[in-house]
């Protein structure tokens, strides 16, 4: 007779799983996949490629290699969800060698050398690009223009809005932003250059509708996220008009991308709501300063990757109340 052990009451589950909840969120990034294969044609294709099997070949053979591990849980979705999210940070004609070469750092480097899911201290996609951008500076921030043509790979590259606003702060120009400001509408629905996934800000907004609707993320980290860098944002633009408008700011780069579906990362967020709005306004307060002050035109994937390194002592700080807990008055 098979006996088992119990913890302690209550039982109760919630049906959620680590397959589900990675399966929604692939869920609710094809639109933008779908969005960045119309952009950028089958470059994205290709990429997005060989991400996702270079994640999922890395983690399996880790697994079974090195770690010895006979349940190598390459399914749970968690390796295809890495490989699709570095795909998104990186530009559509980027060799596929660095993409190979990002998605090792992100699988074996960042995450398997922690313990695999769940034991990561950074994001692993965030962390894979970080890595290629310091390794390969040139490629990294080579931009093609999006609708070129589906069989396009090489084609004509352009400037990024943040590349313009980076140059319109430095030289005090604000007449520079004027071409920014009148292709609002096109930054808002991805006719602009950038990373393959971070283009379409209509297609992100879909996607975390449908996480909030299936309760896979709470709003509190985005919407902290996007409240700080509006404020912030705004009050350099009122202070001096070199600075853009936060509107701008907003559909710019990958900010929406970032606070989607980048910053709610499990493993790599607080637990307590509390501690998610303070992760949240830290994000986007270091995104603002890294973009405004910094050497990058973009911060956010920085700022993401210094708050997941704050993010046992948020923990520590905002502790949930345990069940049954008495609170002392």
């Amino acid at each position: 007779m098979n006996k088992l052990t119990v913890s302690m009451s209550p039982h109760v589950h919630s049906g959620d799983s680590v397959s589900k909840n990675m399966y929604g969120v692939l869920i609710a990034l094809i639109p933008a996949l779908l969005c960045s294969f119309v952009y950028f044609g089958l470059g994205a294709i290709l990429v997005t490629l060989v991400s996702v099997s270079s994640c999922v070949f890395f983690e399996w053979s880790i697994n079974k290699y090195m770690l010895k591990r006979t349940d190598t849980s390459v399914l749970d979705g968690s390796a295809i969800l890495t490989g699709i999210l570095l795909a998104f940070n990186l530009p559509s004609n980027l060799p596929l060698w660095m993409v190979l070469v990002g998605a090792l750092f992100a699988i074996g480097v960042v995450k398997m050398t922690f313990g695999g899911l769940g034991c990561n201290l950074f994001n692993p996609a965030l962390a894979g690009r970080a890595f290629l951008l310091i390794s390969f500076p040139v490629e990294m921030t080579t931009w093609p223009r999006p609708l070129q043509g589906f069989m396009t790979i090489d084609g004509e590259t352009a400037a990024t809005p943040l590349a313009v606003m980076k140059e319109a702060i430095k030289n005090g120009d604000p007449s520079k932003l004027d071409g920014i400001g009148s292709s609002f509408v096109d930054m808002f629905t991805g006719q602009t250059g950038g990373s393959m996934g971070e283009v379409c800000e209509i297609a992100l907004l879909i996607g975390f509708i449908y996480m909030l609707y299936k309760k896979i993320i709470t709003w509190h980290i985005p919407i902290s996220i996007l409240c700080t860098v509006f404020v912030f944002a705004g009050a350099l633009h009122l202070s001096n008009p070199s600075f853009p408008s936060p509107f701008i700011d907003l559909v710019s780069g990958g900010l929406m991308l970032g606070a989607i579906f980048m910053a709610t990362d499990y493993v790599t967020s607080p637990m307590s709501k509390k501690g998610q709005l303070v992760y949240g306004i830290a994000i986007g307060f270091l995104t603002v300063v890294i973009r405004t002050w910094g050497a990058y035109p973009e911060g956010m994937s920085f700022a993401i990757l210094i708050m997941n390194a704050f993010v046992p002592l948020i923990n520590n700080y905002f502790k949930p109340k345990r069940f049954g807990e008495v609170v002392k008055k």
